[in-house]
């Protein structure tokens, strides 16, 4: 990446196009700019030390950190409301992320029907951080009341929107890419199979893969319980099925092949 594709993602004038762009902006220098911009910058002095401190952590630790200041500099915002429109609709991914923090770990008491209402406009976005960030940004409230949370995400499945179908199983995935994994899910992935049948068929391979990676996961804990459900929808499985199916028990076929090798 040149220097100045840097200044300018710094800047928050442009979207990062893939992983490393994310994970090269320097979130200190994009706040000083962006908050000033958005009117915030009377209340933005305990979001610059929670960004330089959290300077060394993983970006996980710090988008999380830097969402839960820029929330609680809010409450003191008389203009809370328009500044966080300005943010949700910022051409860059990293401040629109930082909008989803704000809205998903917003008071404890939110229910979490509510707390999935507000988040949804960052699960359904154009870039593909801002919908990891929204997910990540949920998935403690998910994990906490798995079956509330699958009761919430179940009507999600049957949305127009892939980006949102594929939230319903991507935040309860139970061993989730850079977040912890969800105990209950690895010992009893059983609970989530009714959603689960709702998109074993979906025509979109982002949901199909979110709906593989799941049962994969579950598979090295739960194998039984991964073949069979498989098998059930085998029975009836059209090219959308076959592809989940295939992409679901990839462990296990890794497993078995290794076994046969070795005899």
């Amino acid at each position: 990446m040149d220097a100045s594709r840097l200044a300018a993602l710094n800047r928050g004038e442009v979207e990062a196009r893939n992983l490393a762009e994310c994970l090269a902006i320097n979130q200190s220098v994009l706040l000083k700019t962006v908050l000033s911009e958005i009117g915030m910058s009377k209340t933005a002095d305990s979001v610059f030390a929670m960004a330089d401190l959290s300077g060394t952590e993983g970006i996980s630790h710090k988008m999380a950190k830097i969402g839960m200041a820029l929330r609680e500099a809010l409450g003191n915002e008389r203009y809370k409301e328009q500044i966080m429109q300005k943010m949700a609709l910022h051409p860059s991914d990293t401040v629109r992320s930082w909008a989803a923090f704000v809205v998903a770990r917003a008071a404890d008491g939110m229910a979490l029907e509510e707390r999935l209402a507000a988040v949804r406009a960052f699960a359904a976005d154009t870039h593909f951080g801002v919908r990891e960030w929204a997910w990540m940004a949920t998935r403690p409230y998910l994990a906490a009341d798995i079956a509330q949370a699958i009761r919430c995400l179940t009507p999600w499945t049957a949305d127009g929107d892939a980006n949102i179908r594929r939230f319903s199983v991507e935040s309860i995935r139970p061993r989730g890419v850079w977040c912890e994994h969800i105990k209950e899910l690895k010992e009893c992935p059983w609970q989530a199979e009714a959603l689960l049948d709702r998109l074993h068929a979906d025509s979109s391979r982002y949901v199909q893969d979110s709906v593989s990676n799941w049962i994969n996961d579950a598979s090295k804990s739960q194998p039984k319980w991964a073949q069979q459900l498989c098998e059930r929808w085998s029975k009836n499985a059209d090219g959308y099925s076959k592809r989940i199916i295939s992409r679901a028990l990839r462990t296990l076929s890794k497993k078995e092949t290794s076994r046969q090798t070795t005899r």
